[in-house]
């Protein structure tokens, strides 16, 4: 297939570029803004393929949309672009609304337009994949309640809320249109290549060095863990396999606490880059640094997804446990410092900027 994938150069977009490339024959484009959490440095093992192109470009961009479809002629679309960190739809969630609704908007207005001008049989081919999040459904209460997809939708922020207004965008172009959509809502990724203001990734760097590892609230908030490769596997089974017009949860079936991830990768980090203390020449643990702050507004209690359907109707079950996904995504930290660091600093989006010029 010809797949055209917003946001590639995102956390999740580029693990599934990743996997395409290498896995599959398949030929993909990838569209991305490229805002602050666009790396394309996330790319490099793949960029020199000649299955792969890259154009910079809004989906808000109703030219610029058109025109990548009309030169690319895709056979799928698969839509994972969009503002995505809570506490930033928090402070600002103008931006929210203009990417996750406007762009989704745009985008699926472009894509029918260049839809119905295929071909009889490219046309029933055809699909269009938009991955969203489990965090539309809000908070669970029950301490064995799961997320179903029939589970309502009760968004909590500014993100989730503008997540669940694509979605309901995307099925009322299926139902309207005719539009052969397809929808997943997937639980905390987590894995390589993931941008530092996330929860992981913030406590690896933070702990290495000697910060402190801020837990919100009490940390008793639950969530269901996926390893991004996993995702990726599970993102292409869904497009290839699934039915139109359907949704597909996708969790990793790994419900932790958030001190309990925190605790988890200290305990890692004891083992692998061990903290001694320079004054008293002993070992520290980075325990140590668990610091608890003032709890978010809105912030959901639990989250965990039934992942049930696409187990029994695509085959699709998680490869990796939470802890040994966490051990992988730990010892790429450590083993990639360097890349983690030009995120840090902005050197990354420096050069970027210093090339377009």
């Amino acid at each position: 297939m010809r797949i055209l994938l917003t946001g590639g150069a995102g956390f999740i977009g580029s693990a599934l570029i990743r996997h395409l490339l290498s896995d599959t024959t398949h030929q993909v484009l990838n569209l991305d803004k490229l805002t602050y959490a666009g790396n394309l440095e996330s790319l490099a093992s793949v960029a020199d393929q000649p299955r792969y192109q890259f154009v910079q470009a809004d989906i808000g961009d109703s030219a610029a949309v058109s025109r990548a479809l009309a030169e690319f002629q895709p056979d799928a679309i698969m839509h994972l672009a969009a503002e995505s960190h809570v506490d930033r739809s928090i402070d600002g969630p103008a931006a929210f609304i203009q990417t996750n609704i406007v762009g989704t908007y745009t985008l699926l207005e472009a894509t029918r337009t260049y839809w119905l001008q295929l071909d009889e049989a490219r046309r029933q081919a055809f699909r269009f994949h938009h991955i969203s999040t489990d965090e539309v459904y809000g908070d669970l209460h029950g301490v064995d309640d799961l997320f179903t997809e029939s589970t309502s939708y009760a968004p909590s922020s500014p993100y989730s809320a503008s997540k669940a207004a694509a979605d309901h965008l995307v099925r009322a172009w299926q139902r309207t249109y005719g539009l052969p959509v397809l929808i997943s809502n997937c639980s905390n990724n987590y894995g390589p290549y993931q941008f530092p203001e996330k929860l992981i990734p913030l406590m690896i760097l933070n702990a290495l060095e000697g910060k402190p590892l801020p837990v919100y609230g009490d940390g008793q908030q639950v969530r269901d863990w996926l390893y991004v490769e996993d995702h990726a596997r599970a993102l292409l089974r869904v497009l290839t396999r699934g039915q139109v017009g359907a949704t597909y949860n996708i969790g990793g079936h790994n419900q932790q606490t958030n001190l309990e991830v925190v605790e988890s990768i200290c305990a890692l980090l004891d083992e692998l880059r061990p903290w001694q203390d320079t004054s008293t020449g002993h070992p520290r643990s980075y325990k140590e640094l668990i610091s608890f702050v003032a709890d978010r507004p809105g912030h959901d209690r639990r989250y965990a997804i039934d992942a049930g359907k696409i187990e029994r109707e695509l085959g699709w079950t998680p490869e990796e446990s939470f802890a040994s996904g966490l051990r992988k995504t730990v010892r790429w930290y450590l083993d990639n410092l360097d890349w983690c660091r030009r995120v840090q600093d902005g050197s990354y989006q420096r050069e970027r900027l210093g090339a377009s010029l």
